[in-house]
């Protein structure tokens, strides 16, 4: 029986940052790990991973691509984002209420997931996509948005639907756990993100 030698894997460093930017536009850090600029054609919001559990149950596909990153949860917004999310949490009443929701915007950074279907496991405990971004499709219109933003599709999803879902399930999270004496109860007084 001859023996076969298996094809060369893909360099992860060179070859997921030239992935990324191939296939996307999307500016890239070199790692280990790679990672992803954000502020430029998206921005990221992050909450607990339970939390993003019950947006997207809420939501459905309407949030666009998703990453698991440990217990947290990103959810790639449109740019810009990060700086609507103060005044947009005081215009839904949740200003000044301490929640574990937090937003990456110009000159942030997040992990690099593995593409669908790459072999190896990456980083340990990386980002994993849950929902990823198509190749060869426009990514940035899709992401939620204002309306009346222009980096927003006409089919883009909301933003203010997607940040309302994402504090009130921060707020049930933290709720809970508070009740129960879990992680977010001694967490209170820290916080991620608080609007001022």
């Amino acid at each position: 029986m001859p023996f076969t030698v298996p094809l060369p894997r893909r360099p992860l460093d060179g070859g997921l940052a030239g992935w990324y930017e191939n296939e996307f536009g999307w500016a890239t850090v070199a790692g280990p790990p790679v990672q992803l600029v954000t502020g430029l054609r998206f921005d990221v919001l992050d909450l607990p991973a339970p939390a993003g559990r019950g947006v997207l149950r809420r939501l459905g596909p309407a949030t666009g691509p998703v990453a698991l990153l440990g217990r947290r949860m990103l959810v790639l917004v449109a740019a810009g984002s990060a700086e609507e999310l103060p005044g947009l949490l005081d215009w839904l009443e949740w200003g000044g209420i301490a929640l574990d929701l937090a937003v990456l915007g110009a000159d942030g950074r997040m992990p690099a997931p593995l593409p669908p279907g790459w072999c190896g496991s990456g980083t340990p405990g990386g980002a994993v996509w849950l929902r990823a971004p198509a190749p060869g499709r426009e990514v940035e219109s899709s992401l939620p948005a204002l309306r009346s933003a222009p980096w927003g599709g006409a089919d883009a999803p909301s933003l203010v639907r997607l940040v309302a879902a994402a504090a009130a399930e921060c707020h049930r999270l933290r709720l809970l756990s508070a009740r129960t004496g879990g992680p977010a109860a001694q967490q209170l007084s820290p916080q991620r993100f608080a609007s001022s």
